[in-house]
């Protein structure tokens, strides 16, 4: 267990690094903002803490804790900016935490959707992201509005790569840019990360024997799924657990989330806010599994790492 100051300034020399060695150097027209990138991107990865209910708590908890190490902290709205101009240093936090724990070194991969909600689907009107967030139904949620996140995850719990639909998006259509953006990188789009170097163990929303061909055919992804009930080569049920055991990890990093992170309560006005905000979650998971590692504590026991 670290208390609040050590794990911002750890993350702080991390960030830093990674912004001087993966990016160029920060230039902007005008006078210079009230806090530089690295600066910005640290506050970025603290601000997710479920701890942290909402922007506003968030801001008067830095206003109050943080000014000694960022004195020139601006105002909320101003830092949501400057959060939503680097998103692409937070994408590039991200893929750099991901190589330090050698994410890529195990074969197999698992890969699963979740819900992401972003607005009360009983509410009426078009909402903040009209045109992007829609409504759609989840086991988890029933019906909600919001987007539809597909992530692959290792066996040790790492994200090595993420993607992000609208609601109404089922998990084959999600899949389909996602290995091809992994098999030809895009710069818009360097959050999905790389190829697996094995299967991809999914869920039965993947099914499907033609997509299967076509993604090892196109992608070479490998895509290990359990076939429908009523298929003419149904799977034992001794070999639906034994996948079911290996898919595990990928429901714990999503439960980490929505419950450490604050995934399922999302309220985004603006759809860069969202992507920045995105990142930042995804990138604060993987710095607390090296974090533990560092400390020899369990990869996933993020409740008692910070000393609130």
């Amino acid at each position: 267990m670290v208390d609040p100051d050590t794990f911002l300034t750890t993350r702080y020399v991390m960030v830093d690094e990674c912004c001087q060695s993966h990016l160029l150097p920060e230039v902007h027209p005008g006078p210079p903002a009230s806090l530089r990138r690295s600066e910005v991107v640290t506050l970025g990865l603290f601000e997710p803490w479920a701890c942290f209910p909402g922007e506003q708590a968030f801001s008067r908890y830095a206003q109050r804790h943080l000014r000694a190490a960022f004195p020139t902290l601006p105002h909320r709205t101003q830092c949501n900016r400057l959060l939503r101009r680097h998103h692409e240093a937070i994408v590039a936090c991200f893929r750099h935490l991901m190589d330090l724990l050698d994410g890529r070194r195990e074969l197999d991969e698992a890969l699963d959707t979740s819900a992401v909600p972003t607005r009360e689907a009983k509410r009426r009107g078009a909402g903040w992201l009209p045109g992007l967030a829609d409504s759609g139904g989840s086991n988890r949620l029933g019906w909600y509005k919001g987007f539809h996140l597909l992530m692959a995850v290792n066996p040790r719990g790492i994200m090595t790569g993420f993607g992000v639909g609208p609601t109404s998006a089922k998990d084959q259509p999600l899949a389909e840019p996602f290995f091809a953006v992994r098999r030809q990188s895009h710069p818009k789009f360097l959050s999905v990360g790389k190829p697996a170097l094995g299967p991809y163990l999914s869920a039965k929303g993947f099914e499907g024997q033609a997509a299967h061909t076509r993604w090892w055919h196109y992608y070479g992804a490998r895509v290990i799924c359990p076939p429908k009930r009523n298929s003419h080569h149904p799977w034992s049920q001794r070999l639906r657990h034994w996948l079911a055991g290996l898919r595990q990890i990928v429901e714990t990093v999503y439960d980490k989330g929505h419950h450490a992170f604050g995934l399922s309560h999302e309220r985004p006005h603006a759809w860069s806010g969202f992507q920045a905000r995105l990142a930042a979650k995804m990138a604060l998971h993987n710095f607390c599994i090296w974090l533990n590692e560092q400390l020899g504590c369990p990869s996933l026991a993020f409740a008692d790492l910070v000393e609130w």
